[in-house]
């Protein structure tokens, strides 16, 4: 299958204040929170970004979805810069992720059709595909619900039935499951190897291991920044589990035995 997504050296450092300085117990003064980053994704397959907390996973993803710009390098999604050409990266992805919250004082429906129209979707194939996703989440019966009134997974639900509005090649998620419960977790879980099967390409920031070994097709373990090893889940794992064997590749790459 051919490559649709390629990363090539995206780097990223944030300068970090005093107080910052204080609480990671650090004189540095700027953090280099992605380093010189490389990987490909196939079209059609699921690709899990595996690292701990703060290893540069949703930074890399923030890249990507086109929110923040690189210091330097590039990556190409589906034929466009995610440097010289944002508007078209963004129109050809869906982007999740917990830390971006729907405005509380309006409606899962409401939210969907305005989504939509942003996208210059067709109304009757838009409220075609609200239909289907909204049956499928079990969204119909709070369609009409304040989003401040949903409960969590309804509300992440409803987050990921509007991040799919324009029916995009590429969806990118970080940490798809953070936060809900056994039930909502599998819904959603289920869904992205649908989606899969459709032939979307999904990138997936995950600190699951069994999330990961479920749906990922490939798997790349980024730790402080750096992409440390890339390849497909069962080389990745060589004959262990996934949990075993990345707590060996972080006591290598880290000096640590954990």
């Amino acid at each position: 299958m051919p490559d649709i997504i390629t990363v090539d050296g995206l780097n990223k450092s944030f300068k970090l204040s005093a107080k910052q300085q204080k609480l990671e117990k650090s004189r540095e003064k700027v953090i280099h929170a992605v380093d010189n980053l490389s990987f490909t994704a196939q079209a059609g397959e699921i690709f899990g970004l595996l690292g701990p907390n703060g290893a540069g996973k949703t930074t890399t993803l923030r890249m990507l979805a086109t929110l923040i710009k690189p210091d330097s390098g590039d990556a190409i999604l589906d034929g466009a810069s995610i440097s010289e050409q944002p508007e078209l990266v963004r129109s050809k992805i869906g982007f999740l992720t917990s830390e971006l919250k729907l405005e509380s004082f309006f409606t899962p429906s409401y939210l969907y059709d305005f989504f939509a129209s942003l996208h210059g979707v067709d109304p009757k194939l838009s409220d075609s595909r609200k239909n289907d996703i909204f049956e499928k989440f079990g969204i119909n019966k709070f369609a009409e619900v304040k989003i401040a009134d949903l409960s969590t997974g309804m509300q992440q639900k409803a987050s990921l039935a509007i991040s799919l509005v324009h029916d995009p090649k590429i969806i990118i998620f970080d940490e798809p499951t953070n936060g809900l419960d056994v039930i909502t977790a599998k819904v959603v879980t289920d869904y992205l190897l649908e989606l899969r099967a459709q032939g979307k390409t999904i990138i997936v920031s995950t600190h699951i291991f069994s999330l990961v070994e479920k749906i990922c097709d490939r798997v790349g373990i980024i730790i402080n920044g750096k992409m440390i090893v890339c390849d497909s889940l069962n080389a990745v794992q060589a004959g262990k589990s996934l949990e075993d064997r990345f707590f060996d590749i972080y006591a290598e790459t880290v000096g640590a035995v954990v």
